[in-house]
């Protein structure tokens, strides 16, 4: 399996020395994993870093899904342990083999899959945080505790369904991108205004109190879907803007 530090070109220059499975495994004092959660699919910003239009691994070209609404895939699944337990994956985070995550080449990251050994019919829900794995006969690249869960950390490998989740919303219990905190309710406007002439969703300004003074939010929302907070996201980092994801 080959794992990706978070700029593509650190990724690329891993490859050479992650090219065999053989001395990976299971961690040396293994725990019960049982207990383990399901990843819980939430609202998330894209990682830039991880998500280019397309990469190059190995002469071949992976191109990067923009959303992975509607993403269903067979194939055989595999598993990573302690070799790189600790490592940066794709995202920029460490790997931990005792989280529900998973690498996969094009789904966005992250994203959440409910995936299910066809074998056994044993299901878990994984967060895609990495990439991977490039070996032609798989399509996904499970942590060592999602292998457990499913039955086939033994095996090493079985058939799986992979199958996209979408973050739960309704419209009254959305999230929104918060743009900007002014103590100066006329910055608060300006942002505003400059929002509305590139045609965005109507911006929103509300006040609240902290530390003893007024500040003087700009937000976009409700979003109900993963697909409309990575499309205005998009949009307003190619305007300098990076929101935060909130929940109120």
């Amino acid at each position: 399996m080959r794992r990706f530090p978070i700029l593509l070109a650190g990724w690329l220059s891993l490859l050479a020395g992650c090219s065999s499975y053989t001395t990976d495994g299971p961690p040396l004092h293994p725990r019960d994993v049982s207990a383990v959660p399901d990843a819980v699919p939430r609202f998330e910003a894209r990682s830039r870093s991880a998500n280019p239009d397309s990469y190059e691994v190995g002469g071949r070209r992976y191109r990067v899904l923009k959303s992975a609404a509607g993403y269903v895939e067979r194939g055989i699944a595999s598993w990573y342990g302690r070799k790189f337990h600790g490592r940066r994956t794709a995202s920029g985070e460490p790997y931990d083999m005792y989280r529900m995550t998973a690498a996969h080449r094009t789904l966005p990251i992250p994203s959440y899959v409910r995936v299910t050994n066809l074998r056994n019919g044993k299901s878990v829900v994984v967060r895609i945080n990495d990439r991977g794995p490039f070996h032609p006969d798989r399509i996904i690249d499970l942590s060592y505790a999602a292998a457990v869960k499913l039955g086939l950390d033994l095996s090493g490998t079985a058939p799986v369904e992979i199958r996209a989740l979408e973050p739960p919303a309704t419209p009254a219990h959305g999230v929104y991108l918060q743009l900007g905190a002014f103590s100066n309710r006329t910055n608060a406007e300006r942002l505003r205004a400059r929002l509305d002439r590139h045609r965005l969703a109507k911006a929103r300004i509300d006040h609240y109190r902290h530390r003893g003074r007024t500040l003087y939010r700009v937000r976009l929302g409700p979003l109900t879907s993963q697909d409309q907070v990575d499309d205005l996201t998009r949009r307003l980092k190619a305007l300098g803007i990076t929101p935060a994801i909130v929940n109120d």
